[in-house]
């Protein structure tokens, strides 16, 4: 495996400057977004899909560093109600595919999106109850005339310039929040649909990650791994449950909150969580995302590439000599 960053933490340097700084601390490889959420500070679709010579000169920076694109992330919501907003996230998510074939990257994250509740809403609507009754007309509606048609016909979009690895991050507030919903899609679009697997936005919502690794990597759906931790503050969700509305900032009274790798879970979890990952096959990289509200940018990367520098596996596993 090696060890990547997701580079967003780092928009405001320069593509190299950038490069120079996460190959001093060890890092293998990078995750770079393309538009809509993540941004595109370095890595812009438009500039590179234009020019030989830029693309030529992105590849060499990172050859010359002997780093790799781990994948390239373009998460918004091209399911969104808003039709302008919709539009961007599409044509950010078409430009990907057609960045990634020309730089031979095999992985694009992102998020499958979430519609409104009916044609004509003004906002998603993330359904997390089977009652009232009504609700189940949602999910059918978003899921049979929205979800699934869209992306069966991005998959063979993607297809046709050489990507069959669309990796869904499970993030709540989206459609796919967990592996039955993940595998749900898969079912009904193809196995170009698979997990950009961050245990972060699972561990809060009860997923226990070694069990939702064993069952994705059963039908070889990781595409991609990020690595962010989680607390569970268990005095809040004692009293409130995990659904927690309040702001990132309102750490003292918020049920959960994200982490550096570490500091939400000890090493034992990301030790299990590496483990689990190579007994099902997973040998890509472990990309960090840092959103960790208690520590600076430079100091909470740094603990974690610390920490999974003495995790992960660089070594292939040999013979069995002992039985």
């Amino acid at each position: 495996m090696k060890l990547g960053v997701f580079t967003v933490l780092y928009q405001n340097l320069p593509f190299e400057e950038m490069l120079d700084k996460l190959s001093a601390m060890g890092v293998e490889a990078v995750e770079l977004g393309t538009g809509n959420y993540p941004g595109s500070n370095h890595c812009n679709p438009d500039e590179l899909l234009e020019s030989v010579e830029k693309r030529k000169a992105f590849q060499a920076a990172l050859a010359s560093r002997n780093m790799t694109i781990s994948g390239l992330s373009c998460h918004g919501n091209p399911l969104h109600p808003d039709k302008a907003f919709a539009q961007q996230s599409h044509e950010v998510w078409r430009k990907t595919v057609q960045l990634a074939e020309l730089l031979e990257v095999p992985v694009i994250n992102g998020f499958a999106g979430c519609p409104g509740d009916h044609p004509g809403a003004k906002y998603p609507n993330w359904v997390t109850c089977s009652w009232p009754p009504e609700y189940q007309e949602v999910l059918d509606w978003q899921w049979n005339d929205v979800v699934i048609p869209y992306w069966k016909e991005e998959a063979q979009f993607a297809k046709k310039h050489g990507i069959h690895q669309i990796a869904f991050e499970m993030h709540p507030g989206f459609v796919v929040y967990n592996p039955d919903t993940l595998l749900k899609l898969r079912e009904h679009v193809g196995e170009s649909i698979g997990a950009n697997f961050d245990p972060s936005h699972l561990i809060w919502q009860g997923i226990n990650p070694m069990e939702a690794i064993k069952t994705l990597g059963k039908q070889n759906a990781i595409y991609h791994c990020h690595a962010k931790d989680v607390y569970l503050d268990k005095a809040n969700i004692a009293q409130n449950g995990v659904l927690d509305t309040k702001h990132y900032s309102d750490i003292l009274n918020r049920s959960w909150t994200f982490r550096s790798v570490g500091y939400g879970h000890d090493e034992k979890l990301w030790k299990d969580i590496v483990s689990m990952l190579r007994a099902v096959g997973y040998d890509h990289v472990i990309s960090i995302e840092h959103e960790d509200m208690l520590a600076s940018v430079d100091e909470g990367l740094g603990k974690a590439i610390s920490l999974l520098q003495g995790i992960l596996f660089k070594e292939q596993v040999g013979e069995m000599w002992w039985a």
